[in-house]
């Protein structure tokens, strides 16, 4: 995919070089001294691109009493259900081996390796018509495959992974997929999203806007059970860095954030000059979970938030209000365990994502 970024206006022009002459008076007096080295901290929320329906979310939403159409029409904004083309047929990528398998045998081998079985069975069913939607709708390899059998599509297992809970889950949705305006829609999934989802063209970019995958409240995937926190020396942060900074590293200034609010863009500060980058480029270099981050450098013992002209509050907001009220028997979002991690996630193509356990897809 192509990038493109927001650049600042006059306003932020002007605040831009109050900021450098203000940081070039900060340099001489705390990067001259070999006693003050200088932290990079990042503290964010989330697990995943943002993008679609977040797995947690979706399981705390089920332990509350929502049904799986339900959960699908919350992430997937004015959509309804439909069927699947009769006999349809997937082609996955396993290995170097292009298997072809009818659709509902490949989604039973799916929803066992992306969601825990021991989770409710509305977010299993909910998962088993998002990976069938995603089956259908996606073209990861052109005319040779459909799907790659990991998280560069989604995961797939096979047989082994089957399990009584996630069978019963893809035979009860047996067919069902999303539809938008009478068409399947791509159902992208994530693992958690910190508070909220996002909209498509801030987390993978490029990419055209879509009605149904905009950012909506997640209540039951935000919290301090989410969030996470990384710190890197100055030096390490320029070797992860490495051909953007220009001169010595000085620290990262956001430029734009989305709705949830993800990074879209962002420069990283030089002492020779500033270079832009993407949310996610930015993300994948410093091994983060998702774009959900804030940034601040501690000297010393003094701990400062780096500069952010997105308009919103530089400080984590993972734990203010949502904008969108959960059901009224559910205040309290659902805390993750280590037996319950999702295993996989569908991602947009080109969109490199690691997570905390190696598995679900993050953004």
């Amino acid at each position: 995919m192509s990038s493109t970024y927001h650049r600042p206006g006059l306003a932020s022009a002007w605040r831009r070089a109050a900021r450098a002459l203000a940081l070039g008076l900060l340099c001489a007096a705390v990067w001259t001294s070999p006693a003050l080295a200088s932290t990079l901290i990042v503290e964010g929320t989330g697990d995943g691109h943002g993008v679609g329906m977040s797995q947690y979310g979706a399981a705390g939403y089920a332990r509350h009493g929502w049904t799986y159409e339900q959960i699908l029409a919350h992430y997937y904004t004015g959509t309804t259900l439909g069927s699947a083309p009769a006999g349809a047929v997937i082609k996955v990528l396993d290995g170097s081996h292009v298997i072809s398998l009818p659709l509902e045998r490949y989604v039973r081998g799916v929803v066992a390796a992306e969601m825990p079985s021991s989770w409710p069975l509305a977010a299993l069913e909910a998962q088993a018509i998002a990976s069938r939607t995603y089956a259908l709708t996606t073209d990861a390899g052109g005319s040779r495959f459909d799907v790659y059998a990991d998280t560069r599509s989604q995961m797939y297992l096979g047989a082994a992974a089957e399990t009584a809970s996630s069978n019963a889950a893809v035979r009860d949705t047996a067919g069902q997929i999303v539809l938008y305006a009478g068409k399947p829609a791509t159902t992208y999934f994530f693992a958690s999203s910190g508070g909220m989802t996002e909209s498509i063209q801030n987390s993978f970019i490029g990419a055209s806007p879509q009605p149904w995958l905009v950012g909506v409240a997640d209540p039951y995937s935000g919290g301090a059970a989410f969030e996470w926190k990384r710190s890197f020396s100055f030096a390490s942060a320029s070797r992860l860095l490495r051909g953007l900074v220009r001169g010595s590293f000085r620290g990262v200034e956001v430029l734009q954030r989305g709705v949830s609010p993800r990074i879209v863009s962002a420069e990283i500060l030089g002492s020779a000059g500033d270079t832009q980058l993407s949310g996610p480029e930015l993300a994948a270099r410093l091994g983060l979970t998702s774009t959900w981050a804030y940034f601040s450098v501690e000297n010393g013992t003094a701990i400062s938030a780096e500069p952010d002209l997105s308009g919103r509050p530089n400080v984590p907001e993972s734990t203010a209000p949502v904008t969108e009220a959960p059901p009224a028997t559910a205040p309290a979002p659902v805390t993750p365990a280590a037996s319950t991690t999702p295993q996989g996630g569908a991602q947009a193509p080109g969109v490199a994502v690691e997570s905390l356990d190696g598995g679900a897809a993050a953004g």
